[in-house]
């Protein structure tokens, strides 16, 4: 059943067995992985089933030593019916030697011409080179390009017109290709002796924050997500059928508009982002976001996150911050998530 909802719909809500549930009172576990497979289930039937998995492997097109230390590889790994996903793995040399193995983090990029290079830091804003940070810091860092981005872009089409896709894909969904992408992404870094797979986190701005926590709602690899600027709900929003529309540009998930075109959705980005739960999540939204602007209604949607999360008796997993800039992820924000990502992936191995 969708929900109803307005332009001016102020209730942020997740499904009903869930709100039965004080903050006070506990969530069993049992009860919570139902709960979330019903989710999941749910948001397949608009985000399209999943192609099966394939073969994990990669090729190296390149590397340069940056920094004195940092390796950075330019590699290419597969995905679904022959498609390669360009893409950077960065980690300091001196944090691999012997046998020492290192957490990890997929660093997704924002809705920027050059994909990946913004977040290793080749070109862009410097406030979002967030995956060479984090390399820094001593994580293996893998940066893909997301289909029709980078290195991606279809021939004679311009960055982010996904109508290809669309065409090729009609059951499918661009959220669901960049999940499914990503995922082929954490099974290379599965191929590196090196990377703690039991110590992996996602991290993204924008489209890349949408993105970081889709994927950690569909994949358990992913211990800890910082979500910047990429938080929506559709209650609130002054242009939810954005989401559904095919254009030119670039298109989400079709199938969301034989709802939206009635008012309805069915699902809520709530939903999504609690799912993740009992795992770590950190979300960061700004007041002036000009694509987020309806910051009332997501305060309240992670209000309702937190909820599953305080019912489940883990309240440290989860860390919302809501500013008042721009869409932008500050340097005193990104300082925050770096050190909640090292209490999440280096001090904690459960």
């Amino acid at each position: 059943m969708g929900y109803k909802f307005s332009k001016f719909n102020e209730a942020v809500l997740l499904p009903e067995i869930i709100l039965e549930h004080e903050a006070s009172v506990f969530l069993e576990i049992e009860r919570w992985t139902v709960i979330r497979r019903e989710i999941l289930t749910k948001l397949c039937l608009t985000l399209g089933n999943f192609p099966p998995s394939v073969p994990a492997s990669f090729e190296v097109l390149g590397e340069d030593l940056i920094e004195g230390r940092i390796v950075q590889k330019k590699i290419c790994y597969a995905s679904n019916d022959g498609d390669k996903v360009p893409a950077y793995l960065l980690y300091a040399q001196d944090a691999v030697q012997g046998s020492a193995t290192i957490p990890s983090v997929l660093a997704l990029h924002q809705t920027v011409t050059q994909g990946k290079d913004e977040v290793v830091g080749i070109s862009g804003n410097s406030d979002l080179m967030y995956g060479l940070e984090l390399a820094r810091r001593g994580y293996a860092v893998l940066a893909p390009d997301v289909l029709s981005a980078g290195e991606r872009i279809f021939g004679g089409k311009k960055p982010y017109q996904t109508a290809p896709f669309e065409d090729r894909y009609p059951e499918w969904s661009m959220i669901g290709k960049m999940i499914y992408d990503h995922q082929q992404g954490l099974d290379t870094l599965s191929l590196f002796d090196f990377v703690d797979m039991n110590r992996i986190g996602v991290i993204g701005h924008s489209l890349g924050g949408t993105n970081a926590f889709f994927l950690a709602a569909f994949d358990n690899r992913i211990k800890a997500v910082v979500s910047s600027c990429g938080f929506g709900s559709f209650a609130g929003d002054p242009t939810p059928e954005r989401w559904g529309l095919r254009r030119e540009w670039f298109t989400y998930i079709p199938k969301l508009n034989e709802f939206l075109s009635k008012g309805e959705a069915p699902f809520e980005f709530n939903e999504v982002a609690a799912a993740i739960a009992p795992r770590a999540y950190f979300n960061w939204s700004t007041q002036n976001d000009k694509f987020f602007p309806h910051w009332e209604a997501i305060g309240k949607s992670m209000l309702t996150i937190k909820r599953v999360y305080d019912g489940l008796e883990v309240p440290q997993k989860f860390s919302s911050l809501i500013g008042e800039g721009e869409h932008s992820f500050p340097a005193p924000i990104r300082k925050m998530a770096y050190q909640w990502l090292d209490r999440q992936l280096n001090d904690n191995h459960d």
